[in-house]
């Protein structure tokens, strides 16, 4: 009995470790893996739009130099504007030199004309409005993993949830990494800081 209780410890713990090795491999070997294919899902894709100082914005757009795109609209009352605001201060803080290219791509694009864009944007360095036909926009919403729904209002009036992280890409034109709503100023600096250094 104490024999065969041993044998069946001994065979418990080999079993432990090799979960704990296997565990280990995925780690180190599936997961990258795992993570570059959903890198190189995010951006790519066959949207053709428009940018508000007149230029086309595919997925080579973002190729050559270090970018972040937000997805939003103008007749957002608070996310799209905050955003906004903090993307002005990592501006502000990474001085004119190594300023980020900032691709605000509307998400309401039958409200949200190239020249209400412009507008809208024009107080952010090195950002500009990005617009297309509902079609156009639907690619893009779908290219880059964007969740984005129109929401009828009482008043016959509509708004749109979307999401709200600004989307980092490198100097290749592949994704990087998100940057939060609101996540701290700090570490949204880092993560660009550390996009750029590539």
């Amino acid at each position: 009995m104490n024999f065969k209780r041993k044998h069946i410890v001994i065979g418990g713990l080999w079993l432990v470790a090799l979960l704990a090795v296997g565990g280990y491999v995925w780690a180190r070997l599936a997961t990258p893996a795992y993570q570059n294919v959903l890198v190189d899902m995010i951006g790519p894709g066959d949207y053709k739009l428009t940018t508000t100082d007149g230029a086309p914005f595919t997925e080579d757009t973002l190729k050559g130099t270090p970018s972040a795109v937000f997805f939003g609209f103008t007749h957002c009352p608070e996310v799209c504007p905050t955003s906004l605001g903090d993307i002005a201060t990592w501006q502000e803080e990474l001085g004119e030199d190594n300023h980020l290219r900032v691709f605000f791509v509307t998400v309401d694009p039958e409200r949200d004309t190239v020249d209400q864009l412009r507008d809208y944007v024009s107080w952010v360095p090195d950002t500009v409005g990005v617009s297309g036909s509902p079609e156009e926009i639907a690619k893009a919403i779908k290219a880059f993993k964007i969740y984005a729904r129109k929401v009828s209002l009482e008043d016959g009036d509509y708004t749109m949830d979307h999401s709200a992280n600004v989307l980092l890409f490198d100097a290749d034109g592949r994704f990087f990494e998100p940057v939060g709503y609101q996540e701290a100023y700090d570490r949204a600096l880092a993560k660009i800081r550390r996009m750029q250094r590539g």
